[in-house]
């Protein structure tokens, strides 16, 4: 019969695994609280940190915003009396390449959400894919794999409906003017992964509450309510800012190198189908290694804060997981799920999209 301290030894086991990390200070700090807030310093050094953060926030949009209107100002001045864009056609492909990336993400979330929960778990808490799987499988069957599907079966297509209406619209839109239609793909696809990541700082209390399910399980619900109850709906959009930074640093690499790669890989004939396919499932499966590769360290701090029940910053977030795993946890952890993961999306989304896509223009041009 086991003793006191080993039923205190795995208590604490089982703590360490399922409980976020900032729980132990949360509990201390109540004693030394009052002490703190006294002497006033830790409070100092947060505002001064939230100041600065704030302001270079605050630069970085505007520099953002300023270089872009700087690039269309040239544009209408370099293209002379062509200062025209066809929104119309820019709207209209808009559309269609979002119902066909909303429609491919459908399948996408049914066939890899396993996948997509051990990934977000490794998040979390850095473990191995197979200890990842079991732990995830012995909480709740096949089923825990799934926690969160109905979250997802909504924010998964509408998200890649902004991702894709973004690259096909604003394609589009440039394209109608004879100066920004010779910009080249990568300087392009910059707008369109801008809009992209503002569309997805919308959408981040769903992503939460996916996220949040996955993470943590059948408590997930509940742990958001209590986290709404003592910092307020607001705290649905922890981890916006790192979403949107991710987006773009995810969205930019993927789709500037699906561009880049259909430009120079010609298209071939249709007949056989096999060879068609396979250019698609190459380029998709690429792009996604140098997107996830890329953007894989800010997806690892914006699971961590996203998912814990209190407030916790994004360096104080990376500073936590830097010192759990190391440097190579920040970069590394969930990789190469990811790029399973995700390379798998890749290839399945590359080839469903443009098969809509093409099924939405034999329609509309008929």
């Amino acid at each position: 019969m086991p003793d006191h301290g080993d039923a205190e030894a795995q208590s604490t086991d089982v703590r360490d695994e399922e409980t976020p990390l900032l729980a132990d200070q949360r509990t201390q700090s109540i004693g030394e609280g009052s002490d703190q807030n006294e002497l006033g310093t830790p409070d100092d050094k947060r505002a001064q940190s939230r100041s600065r953060s704030w302001y270079l926030w605050r630069v970085f949009w505007a520099l953002i915003v300023a270089l872009i209107i700087g690039v269309f100002i040239q544009g209408w001045i370099n293209a002379g009396g062509d200062v025209d864009f066809d929104l119309k056609k820019a709207l209209f492909r808009a559309l269609g390449g979002g119902l066909s990336g909303s429609a491919a993400m459908v399948l996408q979330v049914l066939l890899l959400m396993p996948l997509r929960t051990i990934m977000n778990y490794q998040y979390r808490f850095g473990t191995t894919f197979t200890t990842a799987t079991k732990t995830l499988y012995h909480d709740g069957g096949f089923r825990r794999y799934y926690q969160g599907i109905g979250a997802a079966l909504v924010q998964g297509p509408v998200s890649r409906f902004g991702d894709t209406a973004a690259n096909a619209g604003i394609l589009a839109l440039l394209q109608s003017n004879s100066y920004l239609s010779g910009l080249p793909s990568p300087i392009k696809t910059v707008f369109a992964s801008l809009c992209a990541a503002a569309f997805r700082m919308i959408l981040t209390p769903i992503d939460t509450l996916k996220t949040t399910l996955q993470v943590q399980g059948a408590r997930g619900t509940a742990l958001l309510r209590q986290r709404i109850k003592t910092n307020g709906i607001g705290s649905l959009w922890w981890g916006a800012f790192a979403t949107a930074a991710a987006t773009f640093v995810g969205h930019y690499p993927w789709f500037a190198t699906y561009n880049y790669l259909s430009e120079i890989i010609p298209e071939p004939a249709r007949h056989p189908m096999i060879v068609w396919l396979l250019r698609l499932a190459f380029i998709g499966f690429v792009a996604s290694i140098v997107s996830d590769s890329v953007s894989n360290s800010l997806r690892v701090v914006k699971t961590y804060r996203q998912v814990n029940d209190t407030k916790v910053g994004y360096l104080e977030a990376a500073r936590l997981v830097v010192l759990e795993d190391g440097i190579l946890g920040l970069f590394g952890r969930g990789l190469g799920t990811r790029i399973l993961c995700n390379g798998l999306q890749g290839l399945l989304f590359s080839i469903l999209w443009k098969l809509f896509l093409d099924l939405w223009d034999k329609k509309t041009q008929s």
